[in-house]
């Protein structure tokens, strides 16, 4: 389990694994002894991922940890009470239901969203069994995963076989379908050429030890004399505002900077908005700016934006990030609505980010999402994986400009167009030509009904299951 948990080390055919083992240990053990040791496993498992992620160790994340282990332990649970009090085919249904709904619920009970808990995420390199998010949300990857782990310890016994050919055949079908649908991708459309770019690895790394001289005399930016923070500032935004430059002379029409990309105080802001605009302006692009505001007020106070500039220089949008990261950004989130505005180059949206690992906010209606964001080496890869669901999930492009991170650009069906490492590489640039018009999912249309069916039918069980003699 610890290898398939979302993280940089996961290898995709263990997270089929895992789940027989589990399933087999609390079947052959007292119910609540059995449900301890689930527990304490899913425990290890969140704390294995925490430290492989480097993601740092505070009271939010360890109570989250064991939250969330709580939750991923409710269907095995399930299973071991309800199985034998019930006929073989509803019996079979237990695990994968649970495992579902048990997906679904941490996406909205908690405050980690599909960062951790969500085994679709492991699965991101077999593009077949993809695209059945688009119809299930990632919720249908882990009712598959249940179901397999359920039928193999039923088909151990021959009588049983058939229930091992249905399963066999569902997820047959299942990547069947999922390769028509790539097969089938028109295709062929127009499309408009899209740059992500971060600031240079000199300039980021001169960003940087200025930063490390303001802490070591005990100086927060907000706090620090604009003689200091200014050359800052500016050193950063020239850099990008030259990369934008240059990209827009080779045919860019939509260029995007990664979250924070420019860092200022709150009395300069307006001034460092007001070049992106000239630029934007001269080169005749759509612009997407990440902006990160210190305000005098403190940290509460302070803002994680992005704004959507035209190529006449108006700004179309101020988005203010909706999900801080629990335990580590302490400003105030935004209201949580999704910008989206028409261009000749379709629908364009924008999030940032940590925002990306909530299916329901990324649920709208778009041609191509843009998500500026800003990682560290250990998740930046992990992370911009799991952002791909998004674009599978409800069918538009996305392009995810990750600043100490992996960067990259997705096709409606999860495909990679073009991708670049910051720490493999000094002027991290992607350019892809993206599709301007995106398809219309099931996913989007429906939404989380099929995680929500998982969680009826559980019940349902549980009703039938207690109400019915045990076996």
């Amino acid at each position: 389990m610890l290898f398939a948990v979302g993280g940089r080390w996961d290898v995709a055919a263990l997270a089929w694994v895992f789940p027989v083992l589990l399933l087999a240990f609390s079947r052959r053990s007292g119910v609540w002894w059995g449900a301890l040791w689930m527990w304490l496993a899913h425990v290890g498992a969140a704390v294995f991922w925490v430290w492989e992620s480097a993601i740092g160790f505070n009271p939010v994340v360890v109570a989250g940890a064991a939250g969330l282990a709580a939750i991923q332990t409710v269907p095995f649970v399930a299973d071991r009470l309800l199985v034998g009090r019930l006929r073989p085919w509803k019996a079979a249904l237990v695990f994968p239901a649970g495992l579902a709904a048990g997906e679904f619920l941490i996406t909205v009970l908690s405050p980690f969203g599909t960062a951790y808990g969500s085994l679709a995420v492991t699965q991101y390199d077999n593009l077949p069994l993809l695209q059945v998010v688009s119809v299930t949300g990632p919720y249908g990857v882990g009712f598959l995963v249940g179901w397999f782990a359920s039928t193999v310890l039923r088909v151990r016994r021959w009588p049983s076989w058939r229930s091992g050919v249905v399963c066999g055949s569902a997820l047959v079908a299942v990547l069947l379908a999922g390769g028509a649908r790539l097969a089938t991708d028109p295709g062929g459309g127009a499309t408009v050429r899209v740059a992500g770019v971060s600031p240079s690895r000199a300039v980021t790394e001169a960003k940087r030890a200025a930063f490390e001289q303001l802490a070591g005399e005990n100086v927060q930016f907000r706090e620090a004399p604009a003689a200091t923070t200014a050359p800052i500032t500016d050193a950063v935004e020239n850099d990008l505002l030259a990369s934008t430059r240059r990209e827009a002379a080779a045919g860019a029409k939509i260029v995007v900077w990664p979250e924070e990309a420019v860092r200022t105080q709150e009395a300069h802001a307006d001034a460092v908005i007001a070049a992106a605009q000239d630029a934007a302006r001269q080169s005749g692009v759509y612009l997407e700016f990440g902006l990160r505001v210190d305000s005098t007020a403190g940290s509460a106070h302070d803002r994680d934006e992005a704004l959507l500039i035209d190529p006449s220089g108006a700004v179309l949008w101020t988005y203010q990030k909706a999900h801080p990261i629990p335990g580590s950004e302490r400003f105030a989130p935004g209201d949580g609505r999704v910008p989206v505005a028409d261009t000749p180059y379709g629908r364009i949206a924008d999030v940032i980010c940590y925002d990306a690992d909530y299916p329901a906010l990324m649920r709208v209606r778009a041609d191509l999402m843009l998500v500026p964001s800003h990682d560290w080496r250990e998740y930046g890869g992990a992370h911009t994986k799991k952002a791909a669901l998004r674009a599978v999930e409800n069918g538009y492009a996305l392009v995810r400009q990750d600043e100490s991170g992996v960067s990259t650009a997705f096709d409606s069906r999860g495909r990679v167009l073009a991708t670049a490492d910051w720490f493999s590489s000094d002027q991290q640039t992607v350019v892809a030509q993206l599709p301007v018009h995106g398809a219309t999912t099931v996913y989007a249309r429906i939404g989380d009904t099929f995680a929500w069916l998982c969680l009826a039918a559980v019940a349902t069980l549980a009703v039938t299951a207690l109400t019915r003699r045990r076996a």
